[in-house]
């Protein structure tokens, strides 16, 4: 298949080239879809610029829109990063009810709402502070 050692170096430098375009080629669709700025026609047209002249379509955005790919990336980044924590703390966070002084609390107004006995209450309590209940 090659001829020489030239020959497969040369082959080698071209499949780096290629492999180098197809990902900035990822990388500045991936700018240009998640950019805000820009509507639907604006993205269309950088598109079909990309696709129908690539390399000059490529080097265009980067004059263009380059300065701003860093902005844009860093703030999804901050805001994948804050909607992350929100979850994290929305499921850390203890439920109502899972302290025992919460449990009392239900258990009271249950009692004075008269949905339980009095009986019934400190068996509640008791179990909510972790002891055997009497009787």
């Amino acid at each position: 298949m090659f001829n020489n050692n030239g020959s497969f170096l040369l082959a080698t430098l071209e499949f780096f080239i290629f492999l180098a375009w197809f990902m900035c080629l990822f990388w500045i669709f991936g700018d240009l879809f998640r950019s805000r700025d820009l509507g639907g026609w604006g993205k269309t047209m950088w598109t079909l610029f990309m696709i129908f002249l690539p390399a000059i379509g490529m080097l265009v955005y980067l004059i263009a829109r380059g300065g701003g790919m860093t902005e844009r990336q860093m703030a999804a980044q901050t805001d994948m990063r804050d909607r992350q924590e929100a979850y994290i703390r929305s499921v850390a966070t203890p439920a109502r009810g899972d302290s025992p002084a919460d449990q009392i609390s239900a258990a009271k107004e249950l009692l004075d709402s008269g949905a339980i006995t009095p009986s019934e209450f400190e068996h509640l309590k008791a179990k909510a502070l972790g002891r055997s209940p009497v009787g």
